[in-house]
Protein backbone atom coordinates (compact mmCIF):
# COMPACT_ATOMS: atom_id res chain seq x y z
CA UNK A 1 0.00 0.00 0.00
CA UNK A 2 1.03 3.40 -0.65
CA UNK A 3 0.93 6.31 1.28
CA UNK A 4 1.28 10.27 0.62
CA UNK A 5 2.03 12.07 3.92
CA UNK A 6 2.20 15.66 3.36
CA UNK A 7 3.53 18.15 6.65
CA UNK A 8 5.37 20.45 6.97
CA UNK A 9 7.00 19.83 10.75
CA UNK A 10 9.83 18.08 9.60
CA UNK A 11 9.87 16.54 13.35
CA UNK A 12 5.89 15.18 13.12
CA UNK A 13 6.50 14.47 9.39
CA UNK A 14 9.80 11.76 10.58
CA UNK A 15 7.35 10.41 13.40
CA UNK A 16 4.22 9.64 11.07
CA UNK A 17 6.23 8.22 8.20
CA UNK A 18 8.61 5.74 10.70
CA UNK A 19 5.39 4.82 12.17
CA UNK A 20 3.62 4.34 8.24
CA UNK A 21 6.95 2.35 7.12
CA UNK A 22 7.56 0.20 10.10
CA UNK A 23 3.57 -1.02 9.38
CA UNK A 24 5.14 -1.66 5.56
CA UNK A 25 3.43 1.03 3.84
CA UNK A 26 5.65 2.76 1.43
CA UNK A 27 5.41 6.35 2.03
CA UNK A 28 5.88 9.48 -0.34
CA UNK A 29 6.39 12.78 1.48
CA UNK A 30 5.42 16.69 0.48
CA UNK A 31 6.49 19.05 2.87
CA UNK A 32 4.39 21.76 1.64
CA UNK A 33 0.93 22.30 -0.40
CA UNK A 34 2.31 22.78 -3.81
CA UNK A 35 3.85 19.44 -3.62
CA UNK A 36 1.71 17.25 -1.92
CA UNK A 37 -0.79 18.80 -4.59
CA UNK A 38 1.35 17.54 -7.32
CA UNK A 39 1.95 14.03 -6.22
CA UNK A 40 -1.54 13.35 -5.17
CA UNK A 41 -2.11 14.63 -9.07
CA UNK A 42 0.37 12.56 -11.01
CA UNK A 43 0.77 8.92 -8.80
CA UNK A 44 -2.01 7.23 -7.43
CA UNK A 45 -2.30 6.79 -3.70
CA UNK A 46 -4.25 4.11 -1.34
CA UNK A 47 -4.56 6.64 1.27
CA UNK A 48 -3.36 10.77 2.13
CA UNK A 49 -2.61 12.07 5.48
CA UNK A 50 -2.26 15.56 5.27
CA UNK A 51 -1.57 18.47 7.32
CA UNK A 52 -4.37 21.20 7.35
CA UNK A 53 -1.56 23.91 7.02
CA UNK A 54 1.41 23.99 5.44
CA UNK A 55 3.09 26.75 3.30
CA UNK A 56 2.38 27.26 -0.06
CA UNK A 57 -1.12 25.74 -0.25
CA UNK A 58 -2.93 24.48 2.93
CA UNK A 59 -4.69 21.01 3.25
CA UNK A 60 -7.75 22.26 2.48
CA UNK A 61 -7.10 23.58 -0.96
CA UNK A 62 -5.60 20.55 -1.86
CA UNK A 63 -8.42 18.47 -0.79
CA UNK A 64 -10.65 20.67 -2.50
CA UNK A 65 -8.79 20.70 -5.78
CA UNK A 66 -8.16 16.92 -6.06
CA UNK A 67 -11.99 16.23 -5.59
CA UNK A 68 -12.36 18.88 -8.36
CA UNK A 69 -10.23 16.76 -10.37
CA UNK A 70 -12.22 12.94 -9.46
CA UNK A 71 -9.38 12.60 -7.14
CA UNK A 72 -11.32 10.03 -4.98
CA UNK A 73 -7.97 8.55 -2.37
CA UNK A 74 -9.17 8.52 1.11
CA UNK A 75 -7.74 12.20 3.28
CA UNK A 76 -6.85 12.06 6.62
CA UNK A 77 -6.39 15.84 8.01
CA UNK A 78 -4.16 16.16 10.48
CA UNK A 79 -3.83 19.50 11.90
CA UNK A 80 -3.09 21.43 15.94
CA UNK A 81 -6.73 23.76 14.86
CA UNK A 82 -9.46 21.19 16.72
CA UNK A 83 -12.11 23.06 16.82
CA UNK A 84 -15.90 22.24 15.65
CA UNK A 85 -15.30 24.95 12.23
CA UNK A 86 -12.28 23.52 11.70
CA UNK A 87 -12.96 19.92 11.37
CA UNK A 88 -16.65 21.02 9.59
CA UNK A 89 -13.87 22.94 6.63
CA UNK A 90 -11.98 19.95 6.60
CA UNK A 91 -14.39 17.43 6.14
CA UNK A 92 -16.38 20.15 3.42
CA UNK A 93 -13.23 20.14 1.42
CA UNK A 94 -13.34 16.67 0.89
CA UNK A 95 -11.53 14.91 4.02
CA UNK A 96 -12.66 11.37 4.96
CA UNK A 97 -11.10 11.41 8.31
CA UNK A 98 -9.76 14.34 11.34
CA UNK A 99 -7.03 14.08 13.97
CA UNK A 100 -6.09 16.65 16.15
CA UNK A 101 -2.21 17.63 16.99
CA UNK A 102 -0.95 16.01 19.40
CA UNK A 103 -1.92 12.40 18.48
CA UNK A 104 -1.62 8.78 19.08
CA UNK A 105 0.74 6.39 16.48
CA UNK A 106 -1.60 3.82 17.10
CA UNK A 107 -4.58 5.36 16.90
CA UNK A 108 -3.30 7.02 13.84
CA UNK A 109 -2.22 3.44 12.00
CA UNK A 110 -6.05 2.45 13.35
CA UNK A 111 -7.48 5.15 11.41
CA UNK A 112 -5.68 4.80 8.18
CA UNK A 113 -6.29 0.78 8.16
CA UNK A 114 -10.21 1.96 8.25
CA UNK A 115 -9.52 4.24 5.42
CA UNK A 116 -8.15 2.07 3.37
CA UNK A 117 -11.00 -0.56 3.85
CA UNK A 118 -13.55 2.42 2.86
CA UNK A 119 -11.71 2.74 -0.06
CA UNK A 120 -12.05 -0.49 -1.19
CA UNK A 121 -15.68 -1.04 0.35
CA UNK A 122 -16.73 -3.77 -2.83
CA UNK A 123 -13.41 -5.58 -1.69
CA UNK A 124 -13.35 -8.52 1.02
CA UNK A 125 -10.53 -7.96 3.54
CA UNK A 126 -9.03 -11.32 3.12
CA UNK A 127 -7.76 -12.23 -0.43
CA UNK A 128 -7.27 -15.84 -1.74
CA UNK A 129 -5.09 -17.02 -4.26
CA UNK A 130 -5.29 -21.01 -4.60
CA UNK A 131 -4.86 -22.12 -0.71
CA UNK A 132 -3.69 -19.18 0.08
CA UNK A 133 -5.31 -16.95 2.14
CA UNK A 134 -4.34 -13.21 3.85
CA UNK A 135 -6.20 -11.90 6.51
CA UNK A 136 -5.77 -7.83 5.38
CA UNK A 137 -7.39 -6.69 9.12
CA UNK A 138 -5.65 -9.54 11.44
CA UNK A 139 -2.24 -9.14 8.92
CA UNK A 140 -2.95 -13.16 9.17
CA UNK A 141 -1.82 -15.55 6.32
CA UNK A 142 -2.28 -18.87 5.46
CA UNK A 143 -1.25 -21.71 3.03
CA UNK A 144 -3.42 -24.96 3.53
CA UNK A 145 -4.22 -23.78 6.62
CA UNK A 146 -0.94 -23.34 8.04
CA UNK A 147 -0.02 -19.91 9.02
CA UNK A 148 3.01 -18.00 7.60
CA UNK A 149 4.78 -15.10 9.01
CA UNK A 150 5.47 -12.20 7.01
CA UNK A 151 7.86 -9.05 7.82
CA UNK A 152 5.88 -6.07 6.95
CA UNK A 153 7.54 -5.50 3.42
CA UNK A 154 6.34 -9.15 2.44
CA UNK A 155 2.92 -8.86 3.22
CA UNK A 156 2.69 -5.49 1.31
CA UNK A 157 4.62 -7.59 -1.47
CA UNK A 158 2.29 -10.55 -1.39
CA UNK A 159 -0.75 -8.41 -0.98
CA UNK A 160 0.13 -6.40 -4.75
CA UNK A 161 0.59 -10.18 -6.07
CA UNK A 162 -2.87 -11.65 -4.66
CA UNK A 163 -4.53 -8.42 -5.82
CA UNK A 164 -2.98 -8.73 -9.40
CA UNK A 165 -3.12 -12.60 -9.62
CA UNK A 166 -3.54 -14.29 -11.99
CA UNK A 167 -1.92 -11.25 -13.63
CA UNK A 168 1.86 -10.71 -13.59
CA UNK A 169 3.21 -7.60 -11.55
CA UNK A 170 6.19 -6.04 -13.20
CA UNK A 171 9.23 -5.58 -11.17
CA UNK A 172 8.64 -1.35 -11.85
CA UNK A 173 4.81 -1.74 -9.99
CA UNK A 174 6.35 -3.67 -7.56
CA UNK A 175 8.81 -0.70 -6.36
CA UNK A 176 6.12 1.68 -7.20
CA UNK A 177 3.43 0.13 -4.47
CA UNK A 178 5.88 -1.56 -2.00
CA UNK A 179 8.72 0.75 -1.88
CA UNK A 180 8.34 4.89 -1.78
CA UNK A 181 9.82 7.69 -3.79
CA UNK A 182 13.63 7.55 -2.96
CA UNK A 183 14.30 3.63 -3.76
CA UNK A 184 17.08 2.85 -6.07
CA UNK A 185 15.31 1.13 -8.04
CA UNK A 186 18.48 -0.54 -9.64
CA UNK A 187 19.04 -2.42 -6.46
CA UNK A 188 18.24 -6.16 -6.55
CA UNK A 189 16.14 -5.77 -3.22
CA UNK A 190 12.89 -6.38 -4.90
CA UNK A 191 14.35 -9.99 -6.23
CA UNK A 192 15.43 -10.85 -2.55
CA UNK A 193 12.38 -10.46 -1.22
CA UNK A 194 10.69 -12.12 -3.65
CA UNK A 195 12.86 -15.38 -2.78
CA UNK A 196 12.39 -14.52 0.90
CA UNK A 197 8.57 -14.74 0.18
CA UNK A 198 9.04 -17.79 -2.34
CA UNK A 199 10.43 -19.87 -0.05
CA UNK A 200 7.82 -19.18 2.92
CA UNK A 201 5.20 -20.21 0.71
CA UNK A 202 6.80 -23.15 -0.91
CA UNK A 203 5.38 -26.24 1.30
CA UNK A 204 6.32 -29.94 0.76
CA UNK A 205 3.81 -31.87 -1.54
CA UNK A 206 2.31 -28.33 -2.55
CA UNK A 207 2.50 -26.83 -5.96
CA UNK A 208 4.57 -23.95 -5.96
CA UNK A 209 2.91 -20.71 -5.97
CA UNK A 210 5.38 -17.53 -6.61
CA UNK A 211 7.18 -17.95 -10.14
CA UNK A 212 8.96 -14.89 -11.72
CA UNK A 213 8.25 -13.80 -15.60
CA UNK A 214 11.50 -13.20 -17.24
CA UNK A 215 11.05 -9.80 -19.00
CA UNK A 216 7.89 -9.27 -17.25
CA UNK A 217 7.82 -9.77 -13.92
CA UNK A 218 6.18 -12.34 -11.02
CA UNK A 219 3.09 -13.68 -10.57
CA UNK A 220 1.39 -15.20 -8.29
CA UNK A 221 -0.94 -18.71 -9.77
CA UNK A 222 -0.90 -22.61 -9.51
CA UNK A 223 0.38 -23.14 -13.54
CA UNK A 224 3.74 -22.02 -13.71
CA UNK A 225 4.00 -19.69 -16.74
Amino acid sequence: MRVLLAEDDVKVAKHVRQALTGEGYAVDAAGDGDEALWLAENNAYDAIVLDAMMPQRDGYDVARRLRRKGVTTPILFLTARGEVDDKVRGLDAGADDYMVKPFSVVELLARVRALLRRGRPQASNTLRVEDLELDLVARRLTRAGREIELTNREFALLEILMMTSPRPVSRAVIVERVWDQCFDSDTNVVNVYVNHLRRKLDRPGLPPLLHTIRGVGFVLRKDAP
